[in-house]
């Protein structure tokens, strides 16, 4: 057997904290969206001000890291490039998730939406970022 990690509430707590408060510094109203290793939601938060799709499309965002373990911007890429049958796909093409990755395992993801795709990747990645140097301290 493998033993593997899993993020709590409090993990949640800590990632989103994150990623709002960097949104927050940018002047950017998002929608933050975290899921567990099996693409369940743990959180869900529409900042005042976001657009009201925002809270569909987040939480999509993050499900599509956990179910390929990679960041959703490699399915917009692969769509911006041509391979439209990425389309066809069970994930969002959209850049703003991201995975969490714990000594080489995907634990949960990150997704954020409602501004720019590159802005909501650097949302997402904040509250990624939050966590793993938590977990991880220099």
């Amino acid at each position: 057997m493998k033993p593997t990690y899993m993020l709590s509430l409090e993990d949640a707590r800590r990632i989103a904290a994150a990623a709002e408060t960097e949104a927050r510094d940018k002047g950017w109203a998002v929608s933050i969206a975290i899921c567990d290793a099996g693409g369940h939601a743990l959180w869900l938060q529409r900042m005042d001000g976001a657009p009201l799709m925002s809270a569909a499309v987040a939480p999509e965002k993050a499900r599509t890291c956990v179910l390929s373990g990679k960041p959703s911007k490699v399915y917009e890429d692969m769509v911006n490039n041509g391979r439209f049958a990425a389309l066809a796909m069970p994930v969002v093409p959209l850049e703003g998730g991201e995975p969490i990755v714990i000594d080489g395992n995907i634990i949960g993801a990150v997704g954020v939406s409602g501004v720019k795709a590159g802005e909501d990747a650097q949302v997402a990645r904040a509250g990624v970022a939050a966590l793993i140097t938590q977990e991880n301290p220099a």
